[in-house]
C-alpha cells in the first residue's frame, strides 16, 4: 500500500504524454482487472469501462520518478468507496499516484468490485440473468417466474455484498464464505422495486449467527453502526454466543441509514 498516494490535480496543459509502451501496459492491467473496454486510448490518456458496470476511469501518466501513472475515478460514490477500502493515505482528491504495474492492477481490481457492487450495477445484472433464465425455460409471468427472480436476486445481492465488504463479515471481519450471509435490512418482500432488493447499501454481509439475529430483528444498527440487541439477548446469553466485547460495523455509508431506520423500526416494535 505504500505505493500508492492520492495525487494532486494537474493542469491539462501540464499532463505528460504515454508512449504505446505504456498505453498497451495500461489496457492490458484494465483488460486484466474487470475494465475490459477500452473507451479512449491517446497520448494524453487511456479511459476504461466495463460492460458489467456503468462505471469509468482515466489512466494517466504519473508526475515523477516514483510515480508511473496517475489514476481518476470518475464516479463521486465509486471514488469514495475506494477511499474507504484503500486507507487513509489516497487523502481527498480525484486522482491516485501508483508506482508500478502490480499497484494498478490492484486499484483496478478494487476499483472495479466496487463499481460491480454499487447501484445500480446489481439491479442491470439483474434484468439481465433473469430475462435470459426466463426466455430459456419458456415461461411467463407464472409462480416459477416469482422463484426464478427471488433466487437469482439473492445470489447478485450476496454477489454484491462479498465485493462491497471484501469478502469479509461487516463486524467481525471474519473472511471464510462458507460462514456469511447476506442480510437484508429492509426485508426482501417489504421492498417496493428491485433497485431496493438488490441495492449493496440495503444489508450487511454477517456470520450466520448474526444474520440469524439481524434478520430477527433481535438484533440492530445505530447511525453510528454500534449494535443494539433485543431485551432477551441478555448479557448471559451473549458470551455463549461468542458476542463479547463491544460490536460495531466496521464502517457505515449515508446511504445504509434510510434501510438501518426501517430496520430499527422493526426491532423496537418487538419490544
Amino acid at each position: 500500500m505504500a505505493a500508492l498516494r492520492w495525487a494532486p490535480e494537474t493542469p491539462n496543459f501540464a499532463i505528460p504524454h504515454m508512449n504505446s509502451l505504456e498505453r498497451t501496459l495500461v489496457t492490458k492491467a484494465g483488460y486484466d482487472h474487470g475494465w475490459e473496454v477500452v473507451v479512449e486510448a491517446t497520448a494524453q490518456r487511456v479511459r476504461l469501462a466495463s460492460a458489467l458496470h456503468r462505471a469509468h476511469l482515466e489512466v494517466l501518466e504519473g508526475q515523477s520518478d516514483g510515480e508511473r501513472w496517475r489514476v481518476r475515478i470518475g464516479s463521486g460514490a465509486l471514488g469514495r468507496e475506494l477511499r474507504r477500502v484503500r486507507g487513509a493515505e489516497c487523502g481527498d482528491g480525484d486522482l491516485i499516484g501508483v508506482a508500478t504495474e502490480r499497484d494498478l492492477g490492484l486499484l483496478l481490481h478494487d476499483a472495479a468490485k466496487l463499481a460491480r457492487a454499487l447501484p445500480d450495477a446489481p439491479e442491470a445484472r439483474f434484468a439481465k440473468t433473469v430475462a435470459a433464465e426466463l426466455a430459456e425455460r419458456k415461461i411467463g409471468a407464472t409462480e416459477v417466474e416469482r422463484l426464478v427472480k427471488q433466487r437469482v436476486g439473492q445470489d447478485i445481492f450476496r454477489e454484491s455484498l462479498m465485493d462491497y465488504w471484501g469478502g469479509a463479515c461487516a463486524v467481525t471481519g471474519i473472511a471464510v464464505p462458507e460462514l456469511l450471509r447476506a442480510s437484508h435490512a429492509k426485508a426482501w418482500a417489504e421492498c417496493a422495486t428491485d433497485a431496493e432488493r438488490l441495492n449493496v447499501y440495503n444489508g450487511f454481509l454477517l456470520c450466520a449467527h448474526l444474520d440469524a439475529l439481524f434478520d430477527s430483528h433481535l438484533l440492530t444498527f445505530t447511525d453510528s453502526g454500534d449494535a443494539l440487541f433485543a431485551a432477551g439477548i441478555d448479557d448471559d446469553i451473549r458470551p455463549r454466543l461468542g458476542l463479547t466485547g463491544t460490536l460495531k460495523l466496521r464502517w457505515l455509508a449515508p446511504e445504509h441509514r434510510e434501510f438501518l431506520a426501517w430496520h430499527r423500526a422493526r426491532f423496537e416494535s418487538r419490544k
